[in-house]
This record gives structure tokens, C-alpha cells and sequence, in this order.
């Protein structure tokens, strides 16, 4: 009749539909690697064009490529085998062992997603670790200037001219303070604002260069609201809010004082409180416990802080030159430190912080790379009727042994090249800032410990099948 549907075109209409969205399910599936893939490329390239900040590009990218290569090893393990395995010898036994990865594909992704994820954090905080930096170079943390000194008591007399020497008992003819250069600070004392602080720094320490210093654009400014060739003029600057612009190193802005460049810093003052505006970051620089303000600034908002009681000094004989500086103005509780030691005591401490986060990289990897073992021995017991028929026909136990450590082998060897590769691309910058060099011995000793863990785990989960009896699955089968 017209009009009336029949259950058999209901059907056809039915199965039509349902193979419609098993067809875009299937495409969606497989171009799903290609765009995650594309998406990757396009961060890194952003980053590096410097479209983007180049640590977020970059970053981003080997994270988004991590997730696309996952992927791309999960549809390679679950693609239907089309050709058989021929052939003898130990190569063949090692292709029935790569096959034997896809007897359960789910559970080989997620053994490889977790190694991949671990080995990637393992490597990218790597990176972030502080080396030793030059005590000469003008634009390293260290400004060029070997030593730094601080004093208890303040000391008016200036040690560049002939009579403050004189005064200070600075004898220029002696041959240790011969070329010598000091660059004066004022200082108005206050809390530590470095990371040796435990404790939230109220009123930051401030110090006051002199002109000279500013002009003369030493260090390196990780950003700044101006001036990009020269920051240091921005102090000089007056602020049309009345805020007085002051300038921290970036590590002591970001995780101790908790601001970032633009943001105001209230503190206590004698006529009130003082608002204090960030106009740019230092990049690790030895003035990670202070403040940075202009010396007319200082000297109007804190006239009662006479002299100077902070020195850079830049010395051709720095050891000599220490001894002597301390001993001739131990009166006034003159301590010189090197400028390259007073930096690594920062670094030894965010290193110690990276340390910690790595030893959770390590665990997720201990996890990983148990979570393996649980799987191999799963997959081997699953498979024991298999392994009796095998040794029914000929196969013995090192044949068994070398199944399952390729099969291992080959989770092991995606995952941590997998996250080794894209940890490389997501630290490319930092790379290129060390000069090409790679990440430290002790990391490679990690990740080779983890590949023989993991041939040793293979090794017990083969003990474990064999030593269960093969003769009852024999007959089962």
C-alpha cells in the first residue's frame, strides 16, 4: 500500500544509517593523529617565529606531539595482521614477540602512554636546572662583576676616589687593590625577598644604584614595560599614579613576592604606605633578595639611610683582593662573597626543588615499568595454552624468554622514545640557550636503569609461565 514503510525497508534504512556513522566514526578516528599532529607542528613554529612566548609554543607543541604520537602507536597496535610469519632464527622469534604486543592493545597503549608521560617530565624539568654561570660575561647573572660585598655599618666615604681610599685605609699602591672598581649601593634594610626566605617577605629589601650603573645596561631583563635596550632607565621614570618604579630579578618576582611586571607592591613607610610598581625583570641575577630603585628616588623617600652598604666589585685578582677588602674594613662588617658562588647558592636551591619533582618523574616511571611487568605476566598466563603448544612443537624456554623481552623491549623503547624526542622539542629553547648541550649523564643512567629494569621484569614474568604446569593447557588445547 502506499505510504506504509515495510519492516524489511525500515531495516535496509536502519543498517544504512549506522554504517553512515560507523564511516564518519572511522574517519574521524583516523584523521584524528593527523590534525593532533598538525596542531604540534603549528605551536613549534609559532614559538620559534616568536608569534607566541617561545616556552609556551614549544612547550605545547612537544605535548600536543606526545598525545599524537600515543595515538599514532595505538592504531598501529590494533591494524589487522595481514601477513604471516616465515622464516628461523632469532628474528623471527623476535616478530612473534612484537606481534604478541597487540594481544591486548588497550593495556600496551596505556604501559606506553605512562613511560612516554613520565620520561617526558623526567626530561623537560631537567632543563630548568642551573649551571654555573660566567663571573665575567656583562650580560650573565653575575653583570661582569666577580665579587659583592655588604657591610653592617654604612660607609659615607666613596672607595672610587683617591681620598675615600685614603680614609677607608685603602693603600692604591699595594698590588692586590691596584685597578680596583666599586659600583656603591644604598641600601634600606628589609626582608629577604630570595628564595632562601621561608617566609612571605612584607618589606622587601631596597637598594639604590647609581647612575653610572644604569647607564652602563649590564644583565639581562627577562621583560620589562620598556625601554628594550636599556631597562634600567625605566627607574628614572616618574610614574604619572605617583608609584615609584622599582625593578626584581623574575624568579624572586614570580614565586616569592608573587607579581609580575606591571604589578604594585604596597609597603610601610614613615609617611605612609609606599606604592611600589614593577617595570621590568631581571633573568637570574644576583639580586634575588632585593629590590631595585632609582638613587634619587632613595634618596628622597629615605633620606635617613645615609652612605652605602652594599659594592659590586670588579677585581682582576678577586681571591687576593677579598682578604685584604675584609680584613681593612672589618670595622665596619665588610663581608665579600663571589658573585658566581652567591648565585649558585640560588641555584642549589631551585635545583633541589627540580630534584623533587624529578623523583616523582622517576616514580611514574617505577609505575610504569611495573604496571608492565603485571601486564607481560597477565598476557603470559592468558597465553599459556599458546606457549604448551610451542613447546609441543619444538620451541624452548629461551624462545619463550625472548618473546616476551622483545615484546618488553618494544613498550619500553616507544615510550621512552616516544617521551624522550617530544621533552627535546618541548626544551628546544633551553637547548639552544646551553649550546646544543643535552640534558646530564645521571638522566641517561635513569632512563637506561628503566630499559634493564624492564628487560629483568620480562625475564621474571617468563620464569612465572614456565614454572606453571604447560601439559593441562596442552590438553586443553
Amino acid at each position: 500500500m502506499a505510504g506504509v514503510v515495510s519492516r524489511e525497508d525500515l531495516s535496509r534504512s536502519g543498517a544504512t544509517a549506522q554504517r553512515k556513522r560507523s564511516a564518519v566514526a572511522s574517519l574521524r578516528e583516523k584523521f584524528s593523529g593527523v590534525i593532533l599532529t598538525v596542531v604540534g607542528i603549528a605551536l613549534l613554529v609559532l614559538g620559534a617565529l616568536q608569534l607566541i612566548p617561545p616556552a609556551a609554543g614549544f612547550f605545547g607543541g612537544g605535548v600536543v606531539l606526545l598525545v599524537a604520537a600515543v595515538w599514532f602507536i595505538s592504531r598501529w597496535l590494533k591494524r589487522p595482521s595481514r601477513s604471516h610469519i616465515h622464516g628461523a632464527g632469532w628474528w623471527t622469534i623476535a616478530r612473534l614477540g612484537f606481534r604478541n604486543a597487540t594481544y591486548h592493545p588497550a593495556r600496551t597503549v596505556l604501559c606506553i602512554t605512562l613511560i612516554a608521560s613520565a620520561a617526558f617530565i623526567i626530561v623537560a624539568v631537567d632543563s630548568f636546572r642551573r649551571s654555573g654561570v660566567s663571573a665575567t660575561d656583562r650580560k650573565s647573572g653575575t653583570g661582569g662583576y666577580p665579587l659583592l660585598a655588604e657591610s653592617l655599618l654604612p660607609i659615607v666615604h666613596d672607595p672610587n676616589t683617591s681620598e675615600g681610599r685614603e680614609s677607608l685605609n685603602l693603600n692604591t699602591d699595594e698590588a692586590t687593590l691596584k685597578n680596583l672598581s666599586f659600583v656603591n649601593f644604598r641600601v634600606r634594610p628589609g626582608d629577604d625577598t630570595s628564595c632562601l626566605n621561608l617566609y612571605q617577605p612584607r618589606n622587601p629589601k631596597i637598594v639604590a644604584p647609581p647612575d653610572s650603573f644604569i647607564r652602563d645596561n649590564r644583565f639581562t631583563f627577562q621583560n620589562s614595560l620598556d625601554e628594550k635596550n636599556n631597562p634600567w632607565l625605566l627607574l628614572d621614570r616618574q610614574l604619572e599614579d605617583g608609584a615609584i618604579p622599582v625593578i626584581g630579578d623574575a624568579n624572586s618576582l614570580t614565586y616569592v613576592l608573587h607579581l609580575k611586571v606591571g604589578d604594585e607592591l604596597v609597603v610601610d613607610h614613615a609617611n605612609g604606605p609606599l606604592r611600589l610598581r614593577v617595570v621590568a625583570a631581571l633573568s637570574d641575577s644576583i639580586f634575588q633578595s632585593e629590590l631595585l630603585m632609582s638613587e634619587k628616588n632613595f634618596l628622597r623617600l629615605f633620606p635617613a639611610e645615609e652612605g652605602y652598604r652594599m659594592f659590586l666589585i670588579d677585581a682582576p685578582n678577586s681571591q687576593a683582593v677579598s682578604t685584604t677588602l675584609e680584613d681593612r674594613l672589618s670595622d665596619f662588617g665588610f663581608d665579600v662573597v663571589a658573585t658566581d658562588e652567591r648565585l649558585a647558592n640560588f641555584h642549589r636551591v631551585e635545583n633541589t626543588y627540580l630534584s623533587t619533582f624529578q623523583m616523582l618523574g622517576g616514580l611514574g616511571l617505577a609505575l610504569g615499568t611495573l604496571g608492565m611487568a603485571a601486564v607481560l605476566l597477565r598476557n603470559v598466563f592468558e597465553r599459556r595454552r599458546e606457549l604448551a603448544l610451542l613447546r609441543a612443537v619444538g620451541y624452548n624456554s629461551s624462545h619463550f624468554a625472548a618473546m616476551v623481552i622483545t615484546e618488553n623491549v618494544l613498550m619500553l623503547c616507544c615510550g621512552l622514545g616516544v617521551g624522550f624526542v617530544c621533552a627535546l622539542l618541548a626544551i628546544a629553547p633551553v637547548l639552544f640557550e646551553r649550546g646544543g648541550r643535552l640534558p646530564n649523564i645521571s638522566l641517561g643512567l635513569l632512563l637506561l636503569a628503566v630499559l634493564l629494569s624492564g628487560a629483568i621484569a620480562s625475564l621474571v614474568a617468563t620464569l612465572a609461565a614456565l614454572r606453571s604446569p604447560l601439559l593441562p593447557a596442552l590438553r586443553a588445547e
